[in-house]
């Protein structure tokens, strides 16, 4: 896709809207009050509001390379500071999906380059299951495996945040792992 074709695209987006409800843009502009922060995997093929037939303004999308959550990136803790503490989420979804980039360069021993730090995270999950992923013969279903335990994992980094954990506490957030 070009990006003349993005733009026209974007035209007939903004005419599609206004034509169902005038004032649909400004009815956006009032602010959001989203149920669920999304975290996943920056892959154009995985779109969380697609996934979950969510319209603008219902879901907080964040998303990047292999959906993780590590506690040292500020900008993932951000978001999740900010969806719990700004916008009351009731709900936080970490959604990996099978065939993940991310996840398939972890599993080499390759130098990726400014990309190792960030796999790194990913290879610690690998270490954490070696057994059970040694144990997998088929290189395909091992993959998928490794898919669901970074899930799993990620999933147990966002319950570590204090922030999550005030707000299970204080109003019942409930965490979800997802793989599509």
């Amino acid at each position: 896709m070009n990006i003349a074709q993005i733009f026209e695209n974007n035209r007939n987006w903004i005419a599609s809207k206004l034509a169902l409800n005038n004032d649909y843009f400004s009815d956006l502009s009032k602010g959001q009050s989203p149920e669920v922060l999304y975290i996943g995997c920056s892959d154009s093929r995985v779109t969380a509001e697609e996934l979950m037939g969510a319209q603008p303004g219902e879901v907080f999308v964040h998303r990047n390379i292999a959906n993780m959550v590590p506690n040292t990136d500020l900008n993932t803790m951000s978001v999740i500071n900010f969806s719990i503490n700004h916008l009351k989420v009731s709900h936080i979804v970490v959604c990996g999906h099978y065939y993940c980039g991310g996840v398939k360069a972890a599993m080499q021993s390759a130098d990726l380059g400014i990309l190792n730090p960030w796999l790194r995270n990913i290879r610690d999950v690998y270490r954490l299951h070696k057994d059970e992923l040694h144990g997998i013969t088929n290189e395909e279903e091992k993959y998928k495996r490794l898919v669901e335990l970074n899930v799993q994992e990620q999933c147990i980094n966002v319950i570590k945040t204090a922030d999550v954990q005030r707000a299970y506490r204080h109003h019942g957030l409930q965490v979800h792992g997802w793989v599509f």
